[in-house]
């Protein structure tokens, strides 16, 4: 039986893993699909990293060394895709594609989330070369510089207006008239002077070069199509929680959730089902950033210990 299974393998569920190992734990096994590291290994330059400002080394670079030190204390690694969780007892079975199955005494599910794709041509072409899901994570690239966002919510008018402070002027193009995002929200965004909101739009398309996107054509809703020269777009509509290996054979939940299907946990990651622990994107309240899943990682995992500790 394992001490540990560690469900999902981007910085919270590596930075579990190295807790839990050097915290003492013989028998910890990550189930990770791919190779570990998670969303940032798309990111061409990471900036916002305490300790790490190499402006050439990338995502990919840098969960490198992630990888070396967390499987250098005995994290094992099984490329293998997890079905679901179920409480048996006073531990946990955890199934496997193919049927086959282990036996955890503790759980930390660390699946994260998805950004949601608009759809648009050259979305993908150019995500992570100007088009970014992350405001935080990418805005300082455009410091005085024109940028675009995409939606109409909350999450899209606080990134606008955190952006507002960085880029000379911040566009946000909203298909409709009126916004989703609360009053205060939108009432605040209205207020801030380098703020241009363009409703009854969507984007048409994001172009660009070799070098990354230059660009975006916004298509108002008389078929009009206006081009803007900002180099930056950030597009917030939504998220998909990567939650399905907490539904049981019913699809329904084991654990708490919240509307948005985020799992309900407290300040020590622990969820309501005892020994099964949440962290990073898929929690709520997420800041989803680098820096904040590894803190919520190492927290899983250093409760985890004492779980054990308790049982025994």
């Amino acid at each position: 039986m394992l001490d540990c299974a560690i469900i999902g393998g981007g910085p919270a569920g590596l930075t579990a893993g190295l807790y839990a190992t050097r915290g003492g734990l013989q028998n910890v096994t990550m189930f990770e699909m791919g190779m570990p590291g998670g969303q940032i290994t798309q990111s061409s330059e990471i900036e916002n990293y305490p300790g790490f400002f190499e402006h050439d080394k990338t995502g990919m670079d840098f969960m490198d060394t992630w990888q070396k030190q967390c499987f250098n204390f005995g994290l094992k690694h099984e490329m293998k895709k997890v079905e679901n969780i179920a409480k048996t007892g006073d531990h946990f079975t955890v199934t496997l594609e193919g049927g086959e199955s282990v036996e955890a005494m503790t759980v930390i599910v660390c699946t994260g989330s998805t950004p949601k794709r608009a759809g648009f041509k050259g979305e993908d072409e150019f995500f992570g070369k100007g088009v970014s899901t992350c405001a935080t994570c990418d805005g300082f690239f455009y410091k005085n510089k024109p940028v675009t966002v995409l939606g109409g919510g909350d999450t899209a008018l606080e990134e606008a207006y955190y952006l507002s402070n960085i880029a000379s002027d911040v566009y946000v193009v909203h298909r409709r008239e009126e916004f989703r995002a609360a009053p205060p929200t939108l009432d605040r965004v209205k207020r801030k002077e380098n703020i241009h909101l363009v409703t009854n739009s969507v984007i048409e398309e994001a172009v660009g070069d070799a070098m990354g996107l230059t660009g975006v054509d916004i298509k108002n809703n008389d078929g009009t199509i206006t081009h803007m020269d900002n180099p930056g777009l950030f597009v917030f509509v939504g998220h998909d929680v990567n939650n399905s290996v907490l539904k049981d054979e019913n699809g329904e939940f084991i654990c708490k959730m919240n509307d948005w299907g985020q799992v309900i946990v407290d300040l020590s990651m622990k969820t309501s089902v005892p020994g099964l622990f949440a962290a990073g994107d898929m929690r709520i309240e997420a800041p989803k950033q680098v820096v904040s899943a590894a803190g919520d990682g190492s927290i899983a995992a250093l409760q985890v210990i004492s779980y054990i500790q308790e049982q025994q």
